[in-house]
Parts: C-alpha cells; structure tokens; sequence
C-alpha cells in the first residue's frame, strides 16, 4: 500500500520539476515574453496559498515544494519585468 505521504511528495515533485526547465529557458535565453503576467500572477498566489494550507495543517510535503514552486515563479517575474519592462505609451 502506497502511503498518502509518499504520493503527495512525489506529486511535489513532478509539479516543482515542472517549472524547472522554463526558469533556466528564460534564464538562458533571456526571454519571458510569451509569459503573461496574469498567469504568473494567478499560479504564484495559488502556489502560495497551498504552502499556507501545508502549514496549518503540518504538512511538509505540501509545505516544501510549494515553497520552492513560489520561489521559481517570482524567479520568471523578475525575469520578466528585467527582461522585457513594460513602456507606457504616451498620448
């Protein structure tokens, strides 16, 4: 039997692994701009409302990767706003 522990870090895992290869993408070729802010934005505040939800209830398995999943997408939006800063247009 495959215990709740083992599922949910593995889950962590694969979810933080995934946002691995578009941070160094970005890095390398100092490019974010087919990232729209509302999505960063919405999947940060997500992110960061799991890890408080591990938190309260102790969880390192939700704790942890969430915590690093939040670190990699403020990563991508500081990569963002350096990399392609957003001019006003004046009128």
């Amino acid at each position: 039997m495959i215990s709740s522990a083992l599922v949910g870090t593995i889950a962590g895992i694969l979810t933080t692994g995934s946002f691995l290869p578009q941070v160094w993408h970005s890095f390398r070729s100092r490019s974010c701009r087919d990232l729209s802010y509302g999505m960063l934005c919405v999947m940060l505040s997500g992110t960061a409302l799991w890890t408080v939800y591990g938190i309260m209830l102790h969880r390192w398995p939700i704790i942890l990767p969430n915590a690093i999943t939040c670190f990699l997408i403020s990563a991508l939006i500081l990569m963002k706003t350096t990399y392609h800063p957003r001019v006003r247009e004046k009128r």
